[in-house]
């Protein structure tokens, strides 16, 4: 017999999770052409604006699937989570409507500007029109995330007339894991929209199109991939250490720990058994994971074994995915470090190796992507079988009048619309990559500046 909870949270990861592919991308692009749009207004080189211009092009582009996918997600909550819905009103409506009105409007608005006003507005308006862009695209990520995080640590709100009412809008918009995750996110946002840079102007050199202007966008992105990467390992672990005190047994899934203990072991590798409370053929570093959330070797983290059974999240699939996550964000390091150390080598352009290099830069395109993915997976299937931590339960949450039939007939239909326009999406993008920058006189800096 059809489950209509599973149904209704497996329509609603596809949904999201297809949705989730590109609003990183715009994002980090975003950022990533007003820092050209700037130096086109320090300099004067039009190279920069050439190759803005192009970055726009993409930019709008990927913005309309983004939009295009993410109609379905609100309209779910009147749909499969009514009972939700009806539950969190007061509260989660908020940062939606301020996302709509405060963010979405502000980033289309001048998103126009940047697309068309090339030549009939200013270049200050035009810069300032990016800036505009920027930061409409990031808040908007904001609000969003103010809803997600208020799911996973809810405050500011008090149970009336059996539903949750907002007492406080800051404490709501500042729960405790919202500053952790929005930097989290924002980071990786900027970190995806380096690497498609990086990918595309790979593939531009590799193909002897725009030449100039495109090694200029690998230097650039190698110099930004490492160090936006770094950064978010350090993120990553504010975020790790602000789960283990706000959603302890998820981060006890996290790291297979199924037994409280003090000096908790940071498990390097292993196999989480969960019917048996056990992790087979286990390498650990002892009090390792203890020092990370507390800076003590000695102190004590957590296991599975203090929360009821029914009351653990999925723990395969978060230790899963968590690790996944992390192995990729490793891998997001050291491949832009190569590329730099082939840079200060003089070999990234004028090698075999280099070509190699460039190859492989467009291979690894979609890991950041991936690794957002892995992310929102951690971090979802973690609260479970939770939708608002420790106040309302997913099985809770559903509409009681929407049969599985009909939801397993949407997500059939989902998947084949999703997969429509994904397709069109690549071949519209790799129209305009083929298209490319149009190629400048002259280079916009030197070998190894950014």
């Amino acid at each position: 017999m059809l489950d209509p909870v599973l149904l209704a949270r497996i329509q609603f990861a596809l949904t999201v999770g297809f949705h989730f592919i590109f609003p990183p991308i715009t994002i980090g692009l975003a950022w990533l052409i007003v820092w050209l749009l700037t130096k086109h207004r320090l300099t004067g080189d039009d190279s920069y604006q050439r190759l803005a211009r192009f970055w726009v092009r993409i930019f709008a582009l990927t913005f309309a699937v983004g939009v295009a996918s993410g109609l379905t997600m609100e309209f779910q909550f009147g749909t499969n989570w009514a009972a939700y819905s009806r539950f969190v009103g007061d509260i989660f409506g908020a940062p939606l409507a301020a996302e709509v009105i405060f963010t979405f409007f502000l980033e289309s608005t001048f998103l126009y500007v940047l697309v068309f006003g090339w030549d009939r507005v200013s270049p200050r308006v035009h810069w300032l029109s990016s800036v505009l862009v920027a930061i409409g695209s990031t808040m908007s990520a904001f609000w969003i995330l103010v809803a997600n995080s208020w799911m996973q640590t809810p405050t500011g709100y008090v149970i009336r007339n059996g539903r949750a009412e907002l007492v406080s809008f800051w404490q709501a918009v500042l729960s405790p894991s919202m500053i952790p995750r929005f930097l989290h996110t924002l980071d990786a946002a900027l970190v995806t929209g380096v690497f498609f840079m990086l990918g595309i102007s790979a593939w531009l050199v590799l193909r002897r199109q725009a030449v100039e202007t495109s090694r200029y966008a690998v230097r650039l992105c190698l110099f930004l991939g490492f160090g936006l990467s770094v950064v978010q390992l350090g993120l990553g672990h504010l975020h790790a250490v602000q789960v283990a005190h706000t959603q302890p047994e998820k981060l006890a899934a996290f790291e297979g720990l199924f037994q409280t203990q003090a000096a908790a072991p940071l498990l390097i590798f292993g196999l989480p058994d969960p019917d048996n409370a056990t992790v087979k053929y286990a390498i650990t570093i002892p009090g390792g994971l203890s020092l990370l959330t507390d800076m003590r070797t000695d102190a004590v983290v957590r296991g599975l074994n203090e929360f009821r059974r029914d009351e653990w999240p999925p723990v395969l699939i978060t230790f899963f995915s968590f690790h996944l996550m992390f192995i990729i964000g490793m891998a997001l390091i050291a491949f832009p470090a190569l590329g730099l150390l082939l840079l200060w080598r003089r070999q990234l352009f004028e090698s075999v190796w280099g070509r190699v290099y460039l190859w492989l830069a467009v291979l690894v395109t979609p890991l950041p992507v991936i690794c957002n993915e892995l992310g929102w997976i951690t971090a979802e299937v973690g609260r479970q079988p939770w939708i608002v931590y420790r106040v309302m339960k997913t099985a809770d949450a559903i509409s009681v009048s929407v049969p599985a039939s009909h939801i397993l007939a949407s997500i059939i239909i989902f998947c084949g619309i999703y997969g429509l326009l994904f397709l069109v999406w690549l071949l519209m993008l790799g129209r305009e990559v083929r298209k490319g920058p149009s190629e400048g006189e002259t280079e916009p800096s030197g070998e190894g500046s950014a």
